[in-house]
């Protein structure tokens, strides 16, 4: 029997350095990861350098049971690191290093097959920031499109804010998640044809095909939400894949990423009964 299609996400692969220690972070691997977590196989296409932080985040990955398979290694640039700070409240605040592994994804003749197989592709800003790896995502993205669905999470930082960025992105994606200050930034005539806005404490609201339905928040203890808006795009996407109603995914993703929140890191262990609690 042929393996399932996987769902690709593309870009940044790197340390969280909290103030609890390090985690394998960067949200198109948070993405992935609970998208696997879930039960949907997916795989991250990035770059980590070739240095000891590069060796023990692609032997997190498979510690995770994910495929590193589609990993690069980069013999000039470090392994991305970012430096997070949680405030009282859980809010992170990051410190991004530049010109890292991620930013140098190069194309590979064997992305060619993953991006016209893949089930669901997801993107962002952030990865966009360099040419090598804006040109790679891109290719990849119009490669995949029309064979499968493209989610754009919006992600942005302040070192992928140019407005070019943010439109040729927009113009490759069928869905977009935003949080609420990245709404801002996007016209309210924006042509992507399901748009999901995240709210934190608030919940979420998503405007598809006619539909406009709102989830409010779910009172939890918040660890930190590094992460959670990754959760809830992984959670809403396979849910709709798995076939549930749009009102019935959104539900369920306010819910997952609820439980995210109230775990450290991005990449916690979420068992069904945690939501289900939630529900």
């Amino acid at each position: 029997m042929a393996s399932p299609a996987p769902i690709v996400a593309l870009g940044e692969l790197l340390w969280d350095l909290l103030p609890g220690g390090r985690r394998s972070g960067g949200a198109p691997f948070n993405f992935a990861f609970h998208c696997h977590q879930l039960g949907h196989p997916a795989v991250i296409v990035s770059r980590v350098g070739d240095d000891d932080l590069g060796r023990d985040l692609c032997a997190e990955v498979r510690r995770l049971e994910m495929s590193d398979e589609y990993i690069q290694t980069d013999r000039e640039h470090p392994t991305g690191t970012v430096k997070v700070e949680v405030s009282p409240d859980g809010q992170p605040a990051f410190s991004i290093v530049d010109d890292v592994a991620w930013d140098y994804i190069g194309w590979e003749p064997r992305l060619e097959g993953l991006a016209t197989s893949a089930r669901a592709v997801c993107f962002g800003t952030l990865a966009q920031r360099k040419p090598v790896s804006r040109e790679t995502i891109r290719r990849f993205v119009r490669q995949a499109r029309g064979r499968c669905l493209v989610v754009l999470d919006l992600n942005l930082r302040p070192t992928a804010e140019d407005p070019e960025l943010i439109q040729a992105s927009l113009g490759l994606a069928d869905w977009l998640k935003v949080n609420e200050d990245e709404a801002g930034r996007v016209s309210p005539n924006t042509h992507v044809p399901l748009v999901c806005r995240t709210r934190g404490a608030d919940g979420c609201d998503v405007r598809a095909w006619g539909q406009a339905i709102n989830i409010p928040g779910i009172p939890v203890r918040v660890a930190d939400t590094v992460g959670a808006g990754d959760a809830f795009t992984a959670a809403l996407l396979t849910q709709y894949l798995e076939g549930k109603p749009l009102a019935d995914a959104a539900r369920f993703a306010n819910a997952y990423a609820a439980v995210v929140a109230s775990k450290p890191g991005g990449t916690p262990r979420v068992e069904p009964a945690e939501v289900e609690r939630l529900l």
